[in-house]
């Protein structure tokens, strides 16, 4: 897949394609579903297949809604875009300049003269243009006018599209990631770099790695404990992590440790990818710190014994 970031990258080779687009926030199996016909579409056309995508996500631009929380950072989802098998992706900065294109701008600017759409396939419910006063009717028209084709999804296309997104995201907040995942067809995943934390977690014999995630926008799972896995230096490692305040020490500020099993290498400063397989428990405040250590004792028999099933 080739990466562009910015629709003034394309080429000035570029071939006619086939394309979509979208915010695909989770990537998941709606969207798969979405990808895999703008695939088959571009290959049966002898096009090339491009998913125009944007970051920041309107509506952190347009309603000022720096509230909202993705399913995945800007990265991830160009990662798991890579794995589609799309030619091309194209993350363009949504802007207010962006979103004031009038419905014939966006087309004549964005799909013929940059993109050189000859296919586009889009939702039966998709607007756009400024104010997003033009529909999937329109789109129609200009294609005639300017010599694209347009390929609808289907309602029950995109209410899954929308109805996973937003399952994906209450049973994150719930810390149901079981259906999450499931939804997700993958583990959701948190990317971080391993930073320096108080030390309490080795004096328990317990050492982990405290994650922290740069991007402010993402969603975290629910407070409490999960069982994870993350390739460290071409190998799986498994482990369990914690996600909370630390309440039984008094801690206030939320903060993602792990501990992985069977790994000794320093991790400090490093950056790394860790997906969250399925829940444990709630956080909880124990009166005392050894009863902190016979839980985490539990929480490591069920994360060992849930790894050997999952395995």
């Amino acid at each position: 897949m080739r990466l562009l970031r910015g629709l003034h990258n394309i080429p000035a080779e570029f071939k006619g394609c086939a394309a979509t687009i979208g915010t695909f926030d989770g990537v998941h199996r709606g969207h798969r579903k979405i990808i895999s016909r703008l695939i088959a579409s571009a290959q049966s056309n002898a096009l090339e297949s491009v998913v125009l995508t944007f970051f920041p996500h309107p509506r952190m631009v347009v309603q000022k809604e720096s509230s909202i929380k993705l399913i995945d950072t800007i990265d991830e989802r160009i990662h798991l875009l890579e794995e589609t098998g799309l030619d091309h992706l194209i993350v363009h900065p949504f802007t207010h300049e962006f979103s004031r294109l009038s419905a014939e701008e966006f087309v004549e600017e964005i799909l013929v003269n940059q993109l050189r759409a000859k296919r586009v396939i889009i939702g039966y419910d998709h607007h756009f243009g400024r104010n997003r006063n033009a529909n999937i009717d329109d789109l129609r028209r200009y294609g005639k006018q300017y010599g694209f084709d347009v390929e609808e999804i289907s309602k029950q296309d995109i209410d899954d599209v929308a109805i996973s997104s937003t399952k994906i995201r209450k049973a994150l907040e719930a810390g149901d990631l079981a259906l999450a995942n499931e939804f997700l067809g993958k583990p959701f995943m948190l990317t971080g770099t391993v930073t320096r934390g108080k030390g309490l977690g080795r004096k328990l014999h317990y050492p982990t790695a405290n994650l922290h995630i740069a991007e402010d926008y993402k969603l975290i799972p629910a407070k409490g404990v999960y069982v994870v896995q993350s390739q460290i230096g071409h190998k799986d490692y498994y482990g369990m992590m914690s996600i909370g305040t630390n309440p039984t020490v008094g801690g206030s500020a939320l903060t993602i440790e792990t501990f992985f099993f069977d790994l000794s290498m320093d991790l400090y400063d490093k950056k790394i990818q860790i997906e969250v397989l399925t829940r444990i428990r709630d956080e909880k405040k124990f009166d005392n710190l050894d009863q902190l250590v016979r839980a985490m004792k539990q929480d490591e028999q069920f994360s060992l014994n849930y790894i050997k099933k999952y395995t």
